[in-house]
């Protein structure tokens, strides 16, 4: 077995959060970093195109393909939960939109007991990420090593969409991440030049050049490695051996909603039960370790368009048109090729909505696919996808055993709430009626998605059970408040030891309303300010 000392921080994943925390921790020069990465290099052409999620998401060279258990709100079916396996993790492979979410979703966080993480005390945070190249603003960052771009495509079909939706009453809102996220408009993207802009190439690359900060790829954490109830490192499996490396101050978790919860499982932190059914020691009784998992479940509704060929379904089978996306790319870095999982969209609210806080996110692109990797339609679909921002059913993580390279169980459980369900098939009502504004009826001939046929509530229901997918936004298992049930506390310590954080999406005690990789930059930054406090004051 090799061991690994001389270091004061070991980061086990180098995603969103890991690779934003390894470059703010390093740049103290006495501190010594370490990040563990269980996958390889983020090289590769669909890495760098911004549209490249659409090959990468299910791409398991790059992504585990995690899967749910079967779920009955969902007829049963097994939701896909794959998550970035590769250096920038999920940020390298998503659909690169930059939404921090409704103000309001971090003053629930702070309500529901997440001292200092209301929006006036991240606002801060947000905006030491971001480099945004639209107007100056105090809600803005300009100085961030992240690179936040508006759309850069314009789409006739999108522009009469955006037309209908204004004019069934949603106000025209030029900048989601700035006074509001209510309203209609474009979305912003993730963007360095005409390439993707990940944490990796924001945040790791750049930080690597520094002597004090060492990367190991294909390094797959296995345990942590306890001193009594103190954290001291990292147990890894590289190249088919087992590695130890000892962290001098502090180890931290950033693997995410699905394998931060499941490492803390498999060193002994979660509910006791749990564990001694599977023969480990139980270090700490934690029972809501894994538990609290929420998700986005997105609904797609799709049209077939005219013949006036504004899909991109057409497009895409047109050799001068693809010719055509490229050169735009290439030249202008603009287009087709630099859009991401959503072009326009926008906040609404259904009559569940309460005090006039939107509960349905939109977003609206001119193609059609089952899912990504699957080719584009053969007709000229049209689609507006939309999900629940706030939904009451919660689900969990659990292992299924000590293997630590076996899939734990991911159990979804959508719809459970019905209140859920409600909300869900009013988004389908809102969005036939923006399809039936003047606006833009002339455009589409037919419903494809769910289909005319589903008109009651009950059938509308049923088609969103059997046709609903993920957006990808697993978050919650490792809850963060001021309770003694609480996974972390406010500074993402784990109750209970010492010497250990989670810093990712699986402290959200409550996810946001729209797409969650903004906000867990912000918790890196956040968590690393917290982070070097500490340190400094010792």
């Amino acid at each position: 077995m090799g061991c690994v000392t001389g270091f004061d921080y070991i980061i086990i994943g180098s995603g969103t959060a890991g690779s934003t925390l390894a470059a703010r921790l390093s740049e103290d020069e006495a501190a010594r970093v370490l990040v563990l990465e269980g996958g390889g290099a983020d090289r590769g052409f669909w890495l760098k195109l911004p549209v490249g999620y659409y090959k990468s998401i299910y791409d398991g060279r790059v992504s585990h393909l995690y899967r749910g258990e079967q779920d009955p709100g969902i007829a049963e079916r097994r939701m896909d939960c794959p998550r970035g396996r590769v250096v920038g993790g999920s940020s390298s492979i998503n659909g690169l939109i930059y939404i921090r979410g409704q103000h309001a979703d971090f003053d629930d966080w702070a309500a529901l007991g997440a001292d200092g993480w209301s929006f006036n005390d991240v606002l801060p945070h947000f905006r030491a990420i971001e480099t945004y190249a639209g107007p100056p603003s105090q809600l803005r960052g300009a100085h961030g090593p992240l690179q936040v771009s508006d759309l850069r495509n314009d789409n006739p079909a999108c522009n009469d969409w955006l037309q209908a939706a204004m004019a069934h009453g949603l106000p025209r809102n030029k900048d989601f991440n700035g006074d509001a996220a209510y309203g209609v408009g474009a979305y912003q993207l993730t963007l360095r030049g005409r390439w993707r802009d990940s944490a990796a190439t924001a945040f790791l690359h750049p930080a690597l050049q520094r002597p004090n900060l060492t990367l190991e790829t294909n390094a797959y954490a296995s345990s942590i490695i306890f001193d009594g109830h103190r954290a001291t490192g990292v147990r890894y499996v590289k190249d088919g051996a087992t590695h130890e490396a000892h962290a001098d101050c502090e180890v931290i978790l950033c693997g995410g909603s699905v394998q931060s919860p499941q490492l803390l499982q498999l060193s002994g932190i979660g509910p006791a039960e749990l564990l001694r059914e599977h023969g480990l020691m139980v270090r700490h009784d934690a029972p809501e370790v894994g538990e609290n998992l929420q998700d986005h479940l997105q609904m797609r509704t799709v049209v077939e368009l005219d013949e006036r060929g504004d899909s991109l379904n057409d497009h895409i089978r047109n050799p001068i048109s693809l010719a055509k996306m490229g050169l735009e790319w290439l030249v202008q870095s603009r287009g087709p090729l630099t859009v991401g999982a959503g072009q326009v969209g926008g906040a609404a609210c259904t009559k569940y909505a309460e005090g006039g806080r939107p509960d349905l996110q939109l977003f609206v692109m001119p193609l059609s696919v089952d899912k990504p990797g699957k080719p584009l339609h053969r007709y000229s679909g049209f689609t507006t996808s939309f999900w629940q921002c706030h939904p009451e059913s919660r689900g969990s993580v659990q292992i299924a055993g000590t293997d630590p390279f076996a899939d734990p169980l991911i159990r979804t459980n959508y719809l459970a709430a019905e209140k859920d369900q409600k909300v869900i098939v009013e988004g389908v009502r809102l969005v036939r009626e923006l399809y039936n504004r003047p606006e833009f009826r002339q455009r589409w001939r037919r419903e494809v998605v769910p289909g005319a046929e589903c008109q009651s509530d009950a059938e509308v229901l049923d088609a969103v059970r059997q046709m609903a997918g993920t957006v990808y936004h697993l978050v919650g298992t490792c809850r963060m408040g001021n309770d003694a049930r609480a996974v972390v506390d406010p500074a993402l310590r784990v109750n209970g030891v010492e010497r250990l954080r989670v810093v990712d999406a699986s402290v959200m005690p409550m996810i946001t309303s729209a797409n969650t990789n903004a906000p867990t930059y912000m918790i890196a930054e956040k968590a690393a300010a917290m982070i070097l406090a500490d340190a400094n004051a010792t």
